[in-house]
């Protein structure tokens, strides 16, 4: 049996950090300000200083990230917030956990990101329902941005707020803005899998919005005023603790030159297999963070492909095998007039190959040459 290759290899991107993580934890540990402590301001800064926007607010996870904002926003029963069905859960259960109805919307077939014709769809489904619409979710999906110039002019139209979902993209850019100054706010996860990522669970909330980023700070903190037993609002206990701040600290000195690496790998991949499969695009005027790299493989026995590859030592993933309108929490909820035909199909389709910035020439050329084996055994 040939030895595993890692799907995201934490293990050399520790490596690559050297001692920096372990001194940044031991100064925790001798400071001993676990919760809230200097670190966790520290990051704050540094992460709106590499990304560009006026507030950020770290948190707990992506989850709670998306939950804040929504909080701050006052989302009810009654209204209803717009996202596509084609995503991790974590999108609409924000929405769904806040009594508001989450209404899918359907993606672009180039870029798995929500197509605003099926965003136009859905928010004549939502009034025909007598919904109250407030709000996009617009999901940057495997590290890009949505296409946000048409998402912006439809929500503007609408008076509706624009949050981005960059739990897979921060550290990219569209048209020239980074993510993170993108909408209202735009919300991430540090995910120990994501490209910017902690060691456990942990998010952060960016925004402009001065006014939005204080409630959301007193959100944070289970709604805090003036002291911690000054309660003006209902919030949550939604801290990032400074252990993860510390090693979030270290890793976004090294985050550029992993977001080239990442760029480099995706490159040597399409170059491998774009005459095989349909391999992933970047919109123009768009950069990636490449959380994932997701083929499309129309027509493959997909079962039989992982188990061939699995065979050879290669793991891959499939992201994601049932769109968010097929699953029984969320299959309830609206959806665009037309359905969603785009994201189910894709949902059979697609198959990620393992990425990362420390992926070895040698072993993406094994990994590509595997491919290659399969796809024609099948043909």
């Amino acid at each position: 049996m040939p030895d595993l290759i890692p799907f995201i290899d934490l293990g050399a991107q520790r490596q690559s950090l050297g001692q920096a993580v372990d001194e940044a934890i031991l100064r925790v540990l001798d400071h001993g300000a676990y919760i809230m402590g200097p670190e966790v301001a520290r990051l704050e800064g540094d992460l709106s200083a590499f990304c560009g926007a006026k507030h950020t607010i770290s948190c707990s996870s992506g989850t709670d990230a998306l939950a804040l904002v929504l909080m701050a926003k006052n989302v009810k029963a009654g209204d209803a917030v717009f996202c596509p069905a084609f995503t991790f859960a974590a999108t609409a259960e924000a929405i769904a956990g806040r009594g508001a109805t989450p209404v899918f919307v359907d993606i672009c077939e180039d870029t798995f990101n929500l197509d605003v014709s099926s965003l136009r769809s859905a928010l004549l489904v939502a009034k025909d329902k007598g919904l109250n619409p407030v709000g996009v979710i617009a999901v940057d999906l495997f590290g890009q941005p949505a296409d946000y110039d048409p998402i912006e002019t439809v929500a503007a139209n609408e008076g509706l707020w624009l949050v981005c979902d960059a739990a897979q993209s921060f550290g990219a850019s569209y048209k020239q803005r980074q993510v993170g100054t993108i909408g209202l706010a735009t919300a991430t996860s540090f995910f120990p899998a994501k490209p910017l990522g902690c060691y456990g669970d942990g998010g952060a909330v960016f925004t402009d919005n001065a006014e939005l980023a204080e409630i959301i700070r007193s959100l944070r903190l289970h709604g805090q005023g003036a002291d911690r037993y000054d309660n003006v609002r209902v919030g949550m206990n939604g801290r990032l603790d400074t252990l993860q701040a510390a090693v979030l600290i270290e890793k976004l000195k090294i985050f550029p030159g992993e977001i080239i690496a990442r760029n480099h790998v995706a490159k040597r991949y399409n170059e491998q297999l774009e005459d095989i499969a349909l391999v992933p695009t970047v919109l123009e005027g768009t950069t990636s963070v490449w959380a994932q790299y997701t083929l499309r493989l129309p027509g493959c026995d997909r079962k039989a492909f992982q188990s061939s590859l699995a065979a050879a030592g290669i793991p891959t993933a499939i992201y994601y095998p049932t769109p968010l309108h097929r699953q029984a929490a969320y299959r309830h909820f609206p959806t665009a007039w037309d359905g969603l035909p785009v994201s189910d199909r894709l949902a059979a389709e697609v198959i990620s190959l393992p990425m990362h910035p420390y992926l070895r020439e040698e072993v993406q050329d094994q990994i590509t040459a595997a491919v290659r084996t399969v796809v024609a055994a099948q043909a």
